[in-house]
């Protein structure tokens, strides 16, 4: 490795994943029909599909194969995009919303397809409880899941009441839930793992401690220029999600990186993880701002909370997520703790993927607004598909405006601050 290679975050995925000699930097000029940078989910989806399609491909990853948000997440698969379905019809019409909710169920197959296809074990456990944090919102949720079996002929979910719920998630302090059995949680790391091993297999070519410094469209083609060497590429896909800036000026300004953080503590008895979790779905809540947790199989809670919107993350993120960790669960508010870390994923202000090409023979896929693990693999998934000929999904994303958020470099920072601290507050009202 060299000295731009960054360890893993200090995470349990990490710490649990398997040991892997580090793939070596780009060395030398190489030509390929396709350039990708990053080897995340979305980066090592599309390096898949062009592989299987016979296309040449290069992935370029500044650090270690899902280093960024791929390999650091909280591990829920959801239905659905991140807007709801009303939203979406009410935004973009029946039949675009319709779409797209055909292509997020096409993005939970795609993913257990190919963990099954290339044997990658990325822990699969089934089922995730959506808890309503304010009692208003339980017959929204009811309604909602109505609509999805009535309009959408989605059939599984199953309400909860408010006892249910409570007996479902060891907690008394929402009032009323979801189940969905077509949802789940998985490890992250061993999932971005076993994609880049079956790119490789496939016959695509991975490189780690490789930052690329440039991209620039030439004479039908694009010239990436790296810390090591270069890449001649028929086309390029920048899919680095909140990770990559100063490469691409449009995507820039309609992409905002802001860091969330997760910790999890050391392994629970058995009946201490049954009084938790006794089904051991994955769990979310309605804040805006989402806490999110589960239990993973060695029955170590994983618990997400809290947001920050400032480069760099709390001096004590343990701290940090604690706080939050205790509205949920009081009683493990000392609870010894294994592990702490902090991951930047890419928000828009739309909260929908942004997929467009934004120069000749560039392409990005990015944006998932925390809803990638399995929208992030679709959208490279597309977008390899738009590179070799067909558009038609990736057209679908991207007719979707992606607005750049106000105030340019200078000062959408402080916007997106007094805004996402607007939502916060309202959450605790």
């Amino acid at each position: 490795m060299t000295d731009i290679t960054e360890a893993h975050a200090p995470s349990y995925y990490a710490a649990t994943a398997p040991e892997r000699s580090a793939r070596p930097a780009l060395a030398d000029p190489v030509q390929a029909d396709v350039a990708v940078i990053g080897a995340g989910f979305t980066g090592l989806n599309a390096a898949l599909t062009l592989a299987e399609a016979g296309r040449s491909v290069v992935v370029l990853e500044q650090n270690r194969v899902g280093w960024g948000a791929s390999g650091r997440n909280g591990g829920q698969l959801h239905s659905g995009q991140r807007r709801d379905q009303e939203h979406l019809e009410s935004s973009y019409g029946l039949a675009t919303a319709r779409r797209l909710w055909d292509m997020a169920e096409e993005a939970k197959a795609l993913l257990h397809e190919r963990a099954a296809r290339y044997d990658i074990d990325c822990e699969w456990m089934s089922g995730l409880i959506e808890a309503a944090h304010k009692k208003g919102f339980v017959g929204d949720e009811r309604a909602y899941a109505e609509k999805l079996a009535r309009d959408y002929g989605y059939d599984k979910l199953s309400l909860l009441s408010r006892e249910e719920l409570a007996a479902a998630i060891g907690t008394s302090s929402y009032f009323g839930g979801v189940r969905d059995a077509g949802a789940g949680h998985l490890h992250t790391l061993k999932l971005a793992q076993g994609l880049a091993d079956a790119v490789e297999t496939a016959g695509g070519v991975v490189h780690e401690a490789t930052k690329v410094t440039r991209v620039t469209p030439r004479a039908g083609r694009v010239f990436v220029e790296t810390t090591h060497g270069s890449v001649d590429a028929g086309s390029v896909l920048l899919a680095g999600n909140g990770y990559v800036s100063g490469l691409d000026r449009e995507s820039d300004a309609r992409i905002m990186p802001i860091n969330n953080y997760i910790l999890t503590t050391e392994p629970l008895s058995q009946a201490a993880a049954d009084a938790l979790i006794p089904g051991r779905e994955a769990v979310s809540d309605s804040r805006f701002v989402v806490y999110y947790w589960r239990l993973t199989q060695d029955r170590r809670l994983l618990f997400g909370g809290g947001e920050t919107y400032r480069r760099g993350f709390p001096p004590d993120v343990q701290a940090f997520v604690r706080n939050h960790l205790r509205n949920v669960y009081p009683q493990l508010a000392d609870a010894p703790v294994s592990h702490a870390w902090g991951g930047t994923l890419g928000v828009t202000q739309t909260r929908m993927p942004c997929l467009q090409r934004t120069q000749p023979g560039v392409y990005v896929a990015a944006g998932f607004s925390g809803h990638g693990v399995a929208m992030a693999g679709f959208c490279g998934h597309v977008t390899a598909e738009a590179m070799i000929g067909d558009s038609a999904r990736f057209d679908v994303f991207s007719s979707l405006p992606t607005p750049r958020f106000p105030g340019g470099r200078a000062f959408r920072w402080p916007i997106l601050v007094l805004a996402m601290s607007w939502f916060a507050l309202r959450d605790r009202l």
